[in-house]
């Protein structure tokens, strides 16, 4: 079976360059953030604030990007949300003033949230069978950008051109993707959509509406938590070296590359809850061991184990995004834009609110506490994803048994 249909796979490589450079502008603030910390002086707080903005705006926008996609399409929602990036990244970290930057992270959250609901319902389109596997290397593309993004901030530092070159290269990046992006020609509606529209009273009936909110949420706050905070964690419990730090979110989003591309030619999209509830367990257990490790031990040996958990963290979390939105669409045929838009919203809250608790809980109790709570946040996840594989499966079950009575 094909990856994608041969009419779209001009589109999808340009869809697949994008969301990389998404999944880069997403993971550079974390990878920068022991830097910045000390460069401006920041608190914990005060970092946590920064995140926060960016998280609260992302959010916001994926909820009205639903309708935007519904309303306008999907090229005219993304040209707009890359606008906002560009005028973001071209500003940040250009002054140490918390509330400048504040400012800048939330405008960047903007168009953040406006790009990943916009190519998701645009790969959703595309994937006329629902296996799931288009997504699944779609996301991919994100770990991509989410591991060239530190490892450019490690490799700039080292050299001495300094971090905050990353920010302006990436807002000229960004803008040539926005001329590409102005020539494509983008799927405007799924065909199962064409002329027919799910009321909302029966879209928030359904338990997978909501649920798909709750696992994104959970989930959100365990990835971007864990790539935010896990650098200085490791400073500060494993004393490792500072200007190296960065490396380590890379290790964590390599471990989700290799899920989001292995996973597709593996499980060949058959049961893709099945994959979900699985890798969510083993993501929940490496984090775990991982915060077990810092209490326990300072040796360093501690350090190549806790890289390995790290790994394994991101294998763990590489199939959980993109399958929740594959069984969004499954769920929802007839609305997909408004159902994603939901579903990212929920990441988009959990994305907000985990940041504040982690730099809380880190500022009274110390960092080990607050990487604490990702453990907990990344059991519930992964309770959520089994409830939810439950329901797509009795939903399944149903389409089944209706279709061999007929």
């Amino acid at each position: 079976m094909a990856l994608i249909e041969p009419r779209f796979r001009g589109l999808f490589v340009a869809v697949f360059a994008l969301f990389a450079l998404f999944g880069t502008s997403m993971t550079i603030i974390g990878a920068t953030l022991p830097m910045i910390l000390a460069d401006f002086r920041w608190n914990y707080l005060t970092g946590g604030i920064v995140l926060g903005a960016g998280a609260v705006a992302y959010f916001v926008s994926t909820f009205v990007a639903g309708h935007l996609v519904k309303h306008w399409g999907p090229k005219p929602t993304i040209l707009l949300a890359l606008a906002l990036i560009v005028a973001g990244l071209a500003f940040f970290a250009a002054t140490p003033d918390p509330a400048a930057n504040t400012l800048l992270s939330a405008l960047i959250g903007l168009g953040q949230g406006g790009v990943e609901v916009g190519l998701n319902s645009t790969v959703l389109r595309m994937d006329e069978r629902s296996t799931g596997r288009p997504m699944n290397v779609l996301h991919g593309a994100f770990a991509v950008g989410a591991i060239v993004g530190p490892v450019a901030v490690s490799l700039l530092t080292l050299s001495g051109l300094g971090w905050v070159v990353v920010y302006r290269g990436m807002a000229v990046i960004f803008a040539l993707m926005a001329a590409l992006i102005v020539f494509a020609n983008l799927p405007s509606a799924p065909p199962q959509a064409a002329g027919r529209e799910e009321a909302p009273a029966r879209l928030s009936a359904n338990p997978a509406y909501w649920l798909s909110f709750f696992a994104l949420f959970l989930y959100l706050g365990v990835e971007l938590g864990v790539s935010n905070w896990v650098a200085e964690y490791f400073v500060v419990v494993f004393a490792y070296p500072r200007d190296a730090s960065a490396m380590l979110v890379s290790l964590f989003w390599l471990g989700l590359l290799v899920g989001r591309f292995g996973v597709p030619l593996l499980d060949r999209g058959a049961r893709p809850e099945v994959a979900l509830v699985a890798l969510s367990a083993l993501a929940t257990a490496s984090i775990a061991l991982l915060i077990l490790l810092g209490y326990m031990t300072t040796d360093p040996i501690a350090i190549d184990v806790g890289r390995g958990l790290l790994f394994l963290a991101g294998l763990g979390c590489s199939v959980y995004y993109p399958t929740v939105m594959t069984l969004v669409g499954e769920c929802f045929p007839r609305a997909q834009s408004q159902a994603v838009g939901f579903a990212a919203t929920g990441g988009g809250v959990g994305s907000f609110v985990f940041p504040f608790v982690m730099s809380s809980i880190a500022l009274d109790f110390g960092i080990r506490a607050g990487f604490a709570a990702y453990g907990v946040f990344a059991v519930g996840m992964t309770l959520v994803s089994l409830w939810l594989a439950v329901i797509v499966n009795r939903g399944k079950t149903r389409h089944v048994a209706v279709s061999a009575s007929r």
